[in-house]
């Protein structure tokens, strides 16, 4: 084989790699795992309509938390145990459900869609001060005795949640 069709072979492996590699996004990507949950077969046993029920498990990502910073006139310095950011996204959940004539006519169905929304929380964290001063240079550099601080840095949760509620002819989500 000639080393320019194995150059353009070559080329075109690769483009082909890169062409699949774009199509397979991983679930690390989209911050979910998406989870059919397979009810067909209950379905087709029992004769009737089931639920179509599908949901999507999030993975949450760990962040950087902020250093630790010097303060003037604090021994310990802020942030020494601290505050960890985690940001992912809560579960989505597809749901419907059949209502042969329950609702009337033309209302056979009942789907329930809550879709994935993401989710910025902050782990709790520790604010604490040691029972001495900074050295004192009036006292010769001796630090004074104070009473010692501690505070616990309240866990932070954000995200907002919406969703959707429809009934209709049909065959459910």
């Amino acid at each position: 084989m000639k080393p320019t069709t194995r150059g353009t072979l070559a080329v075109v492996v690769a483009g082909v790699a890169v062409a699949m590699g774009a199509a397979a996004t991983p679930a690390a990507a989209t911050g979910g795992v998406p989870v059919p949950v397979p009810l067909d077969g209950v379905e087709k046993s029992l004769g009737t309509q089931m639920p179509k029920l599908g949901m999507e498990l999030p993975l949450l990502v760990p962040g950087v938390p902020e250093g630790p910073r010097y303060v003037e006139g604090r021994l310990v310095p802020e942030g020494a145990l601290p505050q960890v950011p985690l940001t992912g996204r809560l579960p989505g959940v597809a749901l419907g459900v059949p209502l042969p004539r329950a609702l009337g006519p033309g209302f056979d169905h009942v789907g329930v869609d809550i879709p994935a929304s993401d989710l910025r929380t902050l782990t709790p964290g520790l604010a604490l001060d040691a029972p001495l001063s900074a050295p004192d240079p009036q006292h010769y550099g001796v630090p004074h005795l104070k009473m010692p601080e501690v505070g616990v840095l309240a866990p932070v949760l954000q995200t907002v949640v919406g969703g959707d509620l429809g009934a209709g002819p049909g065959t459910g989500r």
